[in-house]
């Protein structure tokens, strides 16, 4: 059983939302202990010249100011590095992620918390994780040339050390919703907790 699973919402819309639906139902599917919930329809701030120079600077010697600067951000990273499962549901704007969820990965991609450099380049510390996506679109499928929404999810969960990584899609609603949303439910059935 799934111990602690973070929820992570990323669609603009809060009600009708097939993302949210879908992510709501994967995280009962998984019946995990503790759920911690993300909602980012609150947007998350922009990463700016003071957070990088905060986040360079070695924590031992930044000021009062650079830890306020980069609090949010080690409360994401401590979120993300607590669970077991991360579930988001991931709605397609415009071919790719929104912007809420990439003000998220901006946050949570940092050195010496979630990933390190090493002789070999980048490698992930948040291993032994497992990420179940609610992929959702109007048009554009899963896996397509024109998704450039799962490729780079899965690579920047990667980066960070989340390497399990599955989909369940309820991609092309605007051109047959009916059968993305039985092949969606049918996915969502068929995760093991």
């Amino acid at each position: 059983m799934t111990k602690t699973v973070l929820h992570i919402d990323a669609s603009a819309r809060i009600q009708g939302s097939v993302s949210r639906d879908l992510s709501a139902r994967i995280v009962t599917r998984l019946n995990g202990d503790s759920v911690v919930r993300r909602d980012l329809s609150q947007p998350l701030p922009q990463v700016t010249e003071d957070w990088i120079a905060a986040n360079f600077t070695p924590a031992d010697q930044r000021t009062n100011g650079q830890n306020a600067a980069l609090a949010l951000s080690d409360d994401l990273v401590s979120e993300l590095a607590d669970a077991d499962t991360i579930v988001i549901g991931l709605p397609i704007y415009n071919f790719a992620i929104p912007a809420s969820l990439k003000a998220w990965i901006d946050l949570i991609a940092r050195a010496g918390l979630s990933f390190e450099y090493s002789d070999t380049g980048p490698r992930g510390l948040l291993t032994g994780k497992r990420a179940i996506i609610a992929f959702v679109s109007g048009g554009t499928q899963l896996g397509s040339d024109l998704d450039f929404a799962s490729d780079y999810i899965r690579h920047m969960l990667g980066f960070v050390g989340i390497t399990e990584v599955e989909f369940v899609a309820a991609d092309q609603m605007a051109i047959d919703p009916e059968t993305a949303l039985t092949a969606a439910n049918a996915a969502v059935e068929r995760i093991a907790a």
